[in-house]
């Protein structure tokens, strides 16, 4: 299980310290979300932040768009330092043009579905994913309450890549804490995005290890 803590509910008075700590605690990826204010009500940050914070570290970005349109905006995220671009199946007008778009940089591409969305709209696109992501809140705000649902959700999307021999990662954003962890790493959750569960804990390393711990408790499904 790899753990992506979301910079959403980090300190954004010092982002550039947040993410050493995250480097000392052991942490090796970070969950940046983008929100442009129309897919979803927030709006967070863009290119020239993620490009600051890029020459500071070593974490493997994982940038998350939340943004209508986003094959607009691919090569600015890319040129930023993105090392895997998830974007949204329901804003993209095309999203195997999308995803193909992001590979052909050498950008990892990945596809999120929101809480109402069936995991099966990725079906058609599953050769192209490097990532597929469960939402288990709806988008645009941090601090959501998990839906109990998700690992369910979770389940069917790990047979659905198994049945087109898919080799993406699933990864779970939202509401994640060490309580649903083993829930989540059953249903087959490879990576597992946490925001304030994670930010709201120091130190870090400590917090890291009550998830891994979690993790490690799990009994995978059959």
């Amino acid at each position: 299980m790899i753990l992506a803590p979301s910079l959403l509910s980090a300190d954004f008075g010092n982002l550039e310290r947040e993410l050493r700590s995250l480097e000392d605690a052991g942490l090796t990826w970070v969950h940046i979300d983008v929100m442009d204010g129309c897919f979803v009500p927030n709006i967070t940050l863009g290119p020239p932040v993620i490009k600051r914070l890029r020459k500071n570290s070593r974490l493997f970005f994982d940038v998350h768009l939340m943004i209508i349109a986003p094959e607009r905006h691919i090569a600015a995220f890319i040129d930023a330092g993105a090392d895997m671009l998830v974007v949204h199946a329901e804003s993209c007008a095309r999203l195997d043009d999308t995803l193909r778009e992001i590979r052909r940089s050498g950008t990892m591409a990945g596809a999120a579905v929101s809480p109402d969305t069936p995991v099966r709209t990725l079906e058609t696109v599953v050769p192209l994913l490097d990532s597929a992501l469960v939402m288990s809140v709806h988008p645009g705000f941090g601090g959501q309450s998990f839906i109990p649902e998700s690992p369910g959700k979770v389940r069917e999307l790990r047979t659905m890549l198994r049945e087109r021999g898919g080799q993406a990662v699933i990864e779970v954003d939202g509401g994640v804490d060490p309580d649903n962890t083993p829930h989540l790493v059953a249903a087959g959750a490879d990576v597992l995005v946490s925001g304030s569960a994670f930010f709201s804990r120091p130190p870090y390393a400590a917090r890291l290890q009550d998830f891994l711990r979690a993790a490690a408790g799990a009994r995978p499904d059959a």
